[in-house]
């Protein structure tokens, strides 16, 4: 490489050099328009009325749209969209959802939304932790309409967002008094350099719908300690009105953050009280202050076949606003590290977690924690991977260890049992133009003192991509998601389904494509879907809702979609 980059500096966009000396460069479009249209039939389930389950469907069904971009000034962006659609975009990669008490992250993968999205958010410096995200765009998940201004002028930057989101007024039933509503997303930023790879910034985000809102805001500053350490601070406060009243939140965030060629630190410190709220944002946890802590250091031989190898460690204590300690981790481990990019480490962990009633109140059919409850787990495992060749890569993750059963069936209080997680990931490039990644999640749970099943998840997922020129692509999808529930110790039901998706691409170029995709659902759903009042077609109000089969899968949704977009250059 040219300029020499060195692990003992951390980063590699901050060891770049400058390239100087262009001339006579034709200077780039200012605006682009880029027109889709698109068509599709389509046959979904409707659940919105979980009583009134029904098919929807349409033989045709036709949506036109348009994006837009204007440059200013050489550095300001202003990005429009009109309808937009994203039928092409891939399913999000797997994860397990079975038995979590918080909410999973899947990344934002739409273009619009990710395009300049670095411009909206403080840099998330932390390496070992999920920071809260104060903007996070899968939240507007159905927009009409979007406006974006990014850009950069002399030392401050800018980035400005109005949307607004059909999908509230869309997942109710027809007699819901939200039906056909909409929300309203406005966020702003705005950030000052100061030196190099240092800012401070400001930040708002509003969230309105139907009466409704919740408002962010505050301040953050990211400062380069030195070429190895990096010191971040973020304060926002939170302003919310929904059904249940007023509430006011605050969110506060510490870290120090340390690289080099033989060690990373990693320490961060929380302080969120009960009611702090992002709507537009992600936020697994409020009501804690919490350290959290990561470290490492490698041995470097540099050998024929061990390249490094040396401990690393995580520990997070968490306490409750109220000074309750809710969360005790450690966890440990020693890498291996192996040339051809192969890593092995054996892992070891203790967590002791405490349940509160405001944590697992009474509800219709549970009985509700009536004092703090603490449970104790400990487990281990070992992580795999490599990528040894260009044309083959793996990853292996197995551990075994205690989990809190927050699924309990019916009349049953939270309880320890024990868990098996593996993840296994295979990437395979057998020739040039083929790219196939396959993906296995198992997440099997035990009741701790019987030590019979009380779920066990499988998912498999297998992703083709083949490119037959330089213009023509197609890429392969298939998808199976089984959930088998016992539901003498869990509250979840048994699922099963298999999910088929294809989509071929001829892309002259960025913005002017034709896109023919085809999505196939099969579910263990009863093709009668529900209880009929006799002599009627209308479903019994008082049955059970949705049938599930054991086995049999029923086709609960297919689509078959042609879209056409062209580019234009003013």
């Amino acid at each position: 490489y040219w300029p020499q980059v060195s692990t003992r500096i951390a980063g590699r966009l901050s060891q770049e050099a400058k390239l100087t000396d262009f001339k006579d460069i034709s200077p780039g479009r200012n605006m682009q328009f880029i027109p889709y249209v698109e068509s599709r039939t389509f046959r979904s389930l409707d659940t919105r009325d979980p009583a009134q389950p029904r098919f929807d469907s349409a033989s045709f069904q036709g949506k036109a749209g348009l994006d837009a971009k204007f440059v200013f000034l050489d550095s300001l962006v202003l990005d429009a969209t009109i309808n937009p659609d994203f039928a092409q975009v891939e399913s999000d990669e797997p994860q397990n959802t079975v038995n979590q008490r918080f909410a999973v992250f899947f990344p934002e993968k739409r273009p619009f939304f990710m395009e300049n999205s670095n411009f909206f958010e403080a840099p998330l410096v932390a390496i070992a932790q999920l920071q809260m995200r104060l903007v996070f765009t899968r939240q507007i998940a159905d927009p009409t309409f979007g406006v974006r201004l990014t850009g950069k002028r002399g030392p401050w930057n800018l980035g400005f967002l109005v949307a607004d989101d059909r999908s509230p007024g869309l997942i109710v039933p027809n007699s819901d008094p939200s039906y056909g509503q909409r929300a309203h997303f406005a966020i702003g930023r705005v950030s000052h350099d100061l030196g190099e790879q240092s800012s401070i910034g400001g930040m708002f985000t509003d969230r309105e719908f139907n009466g409704t809102f919740n408002r962010v805001g505050g301040l953050d500053g990211t400062f380069r300690l030195n070429q190895n350490w990096t010191a971040q601070y973020r304060g926002y406060m939170s302003s919310t009105l929904d059904s249940t009243g007023y509430s006011f939140g605050q969110h506060n965030e510490g870290v120090l953050v340390g690289t080099g060629r033989r060690f990373t630190f990693d320490l961060q410190y929380l302080d969120i009280t009960p009611h702090f709220r992002t709507e537009a944002g992600f936020l697994q946890r409020a009501d804690q202050r919490s350290l959290n802590e990561y470290g490492h250091f490698y041995w470097r031989p540099e050998g024929k076949y061990l390249i490094q190898h040396g401990p690393e460690e995580n520990g997070t204590q968490l306490w409750g606003t109220h000074g309750t300690t809710l969360q005790q981790l450690i966890s440990g481990d020693y890498v291996f590290g192996f040339r051809r990019n192969i890593i092995f480490a054996p892992v070891y962990w203790y967590e002791s977690d405490v349940l509160r009633p405001v944590d697992f109140p009474a509800s219709p059919g549970f009985p509700g924690l009536t004092s703090n409850k603490q449970m104790a787990q400990q487990g281990g495992g070992i992580v795999f991977r490599g990528s040894p060749w260009r044309a083959f890569n793996w990853s292996t993750r197995i551990f075994h260890n205690g989990v809190v059963v927050i699924v309990p069936a019916p009349g049953q209080l939270p309880y320890t049992g024990n868990e098996t997680a593996v993840n296994q990931t295979i990437g395979i490039k057998p020739f040039g133009r083929l790219q196939i990644d396959n993906t296995y999640i198992l997440e099997r749970v035990t009741n701790g003192i019987v030590h019979h099943a009380v779920v066990n998840s499988n998912i498999f997922r297998s992703k083709w991509n083949y490119q037959f020129t330089r213009e023509f692509s197609l890429r392969l999808i298939a998808q199976y998601n089984g959930l088998l529930a016992n539901q003498s110790y869990s509250s979840l039901q048994t699922t099963k389904n298999m999910n088929f998706d294809v989509l071929f691409t001829y892309l002259l170029h960025p913005g002017t494509a034709i896109y023919v995709g085809y999505n196939s659902n099969l579910e263990n759903v009863d093709p009668d879907l529900c209880l009929r009042l006799a002599g009627s077609t209308q479903c019994d109000p008082k049955g059970p809702g949705l049938l599930r089969t054991r086995d049999q899968l029923t086709n609960d949704g297919r689509q078959l979609f042609v879209k056409i977009s062209y580019l234009f250059r003013r």
